[in-house]
C-alpha cells in the first residue's frame, strides 16, 4: 500500500485512556438524545485477520432499525460473516465505545467523526485517540426550516428575534444545525435568535400554543419525518422558510454536513407547505470500522448491502437505495480514511475514488 502524506490526525490503535465516558446519540424515531454512558469494559472488540465477526455499535431508534435490517440481509446472503447487533449510546458515544475495543464496528455520522477528528465538542472534553474508517453511506437525516403561519418568517433572515426550535439539546440533527448556523455568512442571523430548548415531546404543544415560531423538520427524503415533527404537521399550519443564498453557503461549505434539493413532492409531510423544492443540510450516517477489524469481514459486508441492497430496503426503506456500488462511498470525506476492506471492495468493482484515503 502507498502511504500518503496528508496533514491530518493521526489514526491509532491503541486504546482510549480508561474512565471515558460515552456520549451522545440517536435514539427513538430518528431523534439523537445525548445520553451519559459510563464504560462497563465489556470488551469483545473483535479480531484483525481473518476472523470474520462483526460486532457492530447501533443506536437505538430509526438507526437500530437500519442496523437490523443489514443483520437480517447478512443472516440470509452470507455462509462466512458473523454480525451482531450491539446497543449503544448514539453515534458520539459509538465512537467512543468503539475507541475503548467494545465492539470492531458502528453507526455514526459525518459529523461526529470530523469533531473527533478535530478534537471540537464533546472532543474538546474528552478526547479519543482513535478515530474509526469510513465504510459505508447507510442513511441520511435530511433538514430544513418551517415556520408557523401567522409569524411572518418567509426566509431565514426572518428568523433573527423568533424563537426558534433546532430540536432537542444533545441531538445530533440539532448539533450540526447549529454548527452551519454559527458559521459566516450566517452567524449574524443565528445569534440573533431566541434557541428553544426543551424535549422533542413538548415541541409539538410548545408550537401549537405558540411558544415555538419556526422548527428544524427532519427526516429520510423519500422515506418519511421523524415522529416529533409529523406531530407538529398534524397539529399546526406551518410553511417552509426559504433558504437566503447565506444559508445554502453554509450548508455547502461546512465540512461535517451534506447539502442538496428534494422535490417536496416525493417528501410530503401532510400538508402544503408554499414549496415545490426543500434546500436541505444532511447529518450523513455511515458504517465505520476500527483498523483492527478484519478487512475480510468489512469486504463481505460490503458486499451483501451491494449485492443485496433490496433485501436490506425491504426490511427497513431508510436505509440508502443504491443505484451503483459507488453510491456507497457517497458520504466518503478525504479526510476520514477508508478500512482496506471497504477499499478493495470498491476497487474489485471499479468504484473506487482515488481522491479518497485508504486506512493504514
Amino acid at each position: 500500500m502507498v502511504e500518503k502524506e496528508m496533514r491530518r490526525r493521526r489514526f491509532l490503535s491503541g486504546a482510549v485512556t480508561a474512565g471515558v465516558v460515552g456520549l451522545a446519540g440517536c435514539t427513538g424515531g430518528g431523534g439523537d438524545a445525548d445520553t451519559n454512558v459510563t464504560d462497563t469494559g465489556s470488551g469483545g472488540g473483535g479480531g484483525s485477520g481473518g476472523d470474520m465477526t462483526l460486532r457492530v455499535g447501533t443506536s437505538a431508534g430509526g438507526t437500530k432499525d437500519v442496523g437490523l435490517a443489514v443483520e437480517r440481509a447478512v443472516s440470509q446472503h452470507s455462509d462466512d460473516l458473523e454480525y451482531s447487533t450491539v446497543e449503544s449510546p448514539g453515534y458520539i458515544g459509538t465512537i467512543y465505545r468503539m475507541a475503548q475495543d467494545q465492539f470492531n464496528a458502528g453507526i455514526t455520522d459525518n459529523n461526529s467523526l470530523t469533531k473527533a477528528l478535530d478534537g471540537r465538542g464533546r472532543f474538546g472534553e474528552q478526547s479519543v485517540d482513535r478515530v474509526p474508517y469510513y465504510g459505508f453511506y447507510a442513511f441520511p437525516y435530511s433538514i430544513y426550516v418551517i415556520a408557523r403561519d401567522g409569524t411572518g418568517i418567509e426566509t431565514f433572515d426572518d428568523l433573527a428575534g423568533k424563537n426558534v426550535y433546532p430540536a432537542e439539546p444533545g441531538y445530533s440533527t440539532r448539533a450540526t444545525t447549529l454548527d452551519v448556523w454559527s458559521q459566516d455568512p450566517t452567524a449574524d442571523v443565528y445569534e440573533q435568535m431566541n434557541i428553544q430548548n426543551m424535549g422533542v415531546d413538548s415541541a409539538p404543544g410548545a408550537m401549537e400554543e405558540g411558544n415555538i415560531d419556526a422548527a428544524i423538520a427532519y427526516g429520510t427524503p423519500g422515506v418519511r419525518y421523524t415522529g416529533w415533527v409529523r406531530e407538529i404537521a398534524s397539529r399546526v399550519e406551518v410553511h417552509y422558510v426559504e433558504p437566503t443564498d447565506a444559508l445554502i453557503e453554509s450548508a455547502e461549505s461546512y465540512g461535517g454536513a451534506g447539502s442538496g434539493r428534494t422535490a417536496y413532492s416525493e417528501w410530503d409531510m401532510g400538508q402544503d407547505i408554499g414549496t415545490d423544492e426543500v434546500f436541505h443540510w444532511d447529518l450523513q450516517v455511515n458504517y465505520t470500522f476500527n483498523p483492527g477489524a478484519s478487512a475480510d469481514a468489512v469486504y463481505e459486508l460490503c458486499r451483501v448491502v451491494d449485492e443485496h441492497n433490496d433485501t436490506v430496503n425491504e426490511a427497513e426503506e431508510q436505509f440508502n437505495d443504491f443505484e451503483s456500488t459507488g453510491d456507497m462511498l457517497g458520504s466518503a470525506r478525504e479526510r476520514i480514511p477508508v478500512h482496506p476492506g471497504a477499499v478493495q471492495y470498491y476497487r474489485d468493482n471499479d468504484a473506487w475514488d482515488d481522491s479518497l484515503q485508504e486506512g493504514e
